[in-house]
């Protein structure tokens, strides 16, 4: 009787841990309102992915850049079409504001010590929008034409605080400096 019971409850943990670990996966997450995107990539740092549809015909990609946080703190998600790193990236930037609702604007950082202020972006920015559901923030938007091809340097970080709606530093931890790279919306 002992080893049945034992053998339940091995069997009711591995298959937790199988759901845990399924859920955990880009290709299987389902947004709310039954947003879709055919694309998706776990990012390797700051608990991140990044969803897309990329169109092929008008060149613009429409991404869904998700990342646990806090409902105090804030997400970023960026192009930088200069280099690789933080200065010169064109940034979408998510929080909550002060009543609960999602704040989503663009910013251009220039520097190390950005003031992460709404500005226009070198590149074009449509549909830009957060929702915040299921311990995450989320950004959504529609970019480009991408001019200079599929392939980009991206940039994410998060931060905990936002204060008078404006996020404060991040932290300088190895995971916030190592959140970067190349990706190619034309490939998975």
């Amino acid at each position: 009787m002992a080893s049945s019971s034992t053998s339940k409850l091995l069997f009711y943990i591995l298959a937790s841990l199988f759901l845990v670990t399924s859920a955990q996966n880009c290709s299987d997450y389902t947004f709310p309102a039954n947003r879709t995107f055919t694309s998706c990539k776990k990012l390797p740092f700051l608990e991140a992915n990044l969803h897309w549809d990329y169109n092929s015909s008008s060149t613009k990609v429409s991404i869904a850049y998700r990342a646990k946080q806090d409902p105090k703190g804030w997400v970023a998600w960026a192009i930088n079409p200069t280099g690789q790193g933080m200065v010169g990236s064109q940034a979408l930037v998510a929080f909550q504001n002060s009543n609960g609702s999602m704040i989503a604007y663009t910013t251009q950082v220039t520097s190390y010590n950005p003031s992460m202020l709404e500005t226009d972006l070198s590149l074009q920015v449509s549909y830009v929008s957060a929702e915040y559901w299921n311990n995450e923030m989320t950004i959504f938007a529609t970019i480009g034409p991408l001019d200079n091809g599929t392939a980009v340097n991206h940039v994410w970080q998060a931060g905990g605080s936002v204060s008078s709606n404006t996020p404060q530093m991040h932290s300088l931890s190895s995971p916030h400096l190592q959140s970067f790279g190349k990706i190619d919306f034309q490939t998975v």
